[in-house]
């Protein structure tokens, strides 16, 4: 219950684009206390987390045309994958069919190998949800004691692993082998 209200009381700034002025996603974010920025500079559709390097950009299926050629919606993703560096598609639908898997399947495949992940959310709860969750753990003092975590997490493998264990004794019986001099071609 404790760790659920620290996790609940972390605050932090968010620029939103102003095509989201109204959305409900802005309205739950500073509801949560969060400081929110509405600016023009960023992509419509935009939420840019400064402090965690994160930004996403939220779509909506009824923005695309039936042809998944939509060069127009490309162009805004390619130019918002090279702004920013940790940069996630919000692919939001009540239901996902199979028009919404076939537009997800079209940007993966697009902008394989960038630094674009394509998430899908069902409601605006989860998205909101999410993008906190991924811009805490990628925020400077989280993301320290994430990576001593996991630190200590591969240390406690290999120090149990069985196959480490079996290593160490192959290398232990193989120090105590004494070796003759060995000549090449003798």
């Amino acid at each position: 219950m404790a760790d659920q209200q620290k996790c609940d009381s972390w605050q932090t700034t968010v620029i939103v684009s102003t095509s989201l002025q109204n959305h409900e996603s802005a309205r739950l974010l500073c509801a949560q206390q969060h400081r929110i920025r509405f600016s023009d500079g960023v992509e419509p559709g935009s939420f840019v987390f400064p402090l965690s390097g994160t930004a996403f950009m939220l779509v909506v299926p009824q923005e695309i045309q039936e042809s998944l050629e939509n060069t127009d919606l490309y162009e805004k993703i390619q130019k918002f994958v090279q702004v920013h560096r940790n940069s996630f598609l919000l692919l939001q639908a009540p239901v996902f069919g199979k028009k919404e898997w076939d537009i997800m399947a079209a940007v993966q495949i697009r902008f394989f190998g960038t630094n674009l992940r394509v998430l899908p959310v069902h409601c605006n709860a989860n998205m909101v949800k999410g993008m906190l969750a991924l811009a805490k753990a990628t925020s400077k003092p989280h993301v320290d004691t994430v990576r001593d975590r996991m630190s200590l997490v591969r240390a406690h493998l290999i120090e149990r692993s069985p196959v480490w264990e079996l290593l160490r004794d192959i290398q232990t019986q193989m120090m105590a082998v004494p070796t003759r001099n060995w000549t090449p071609g003798v």
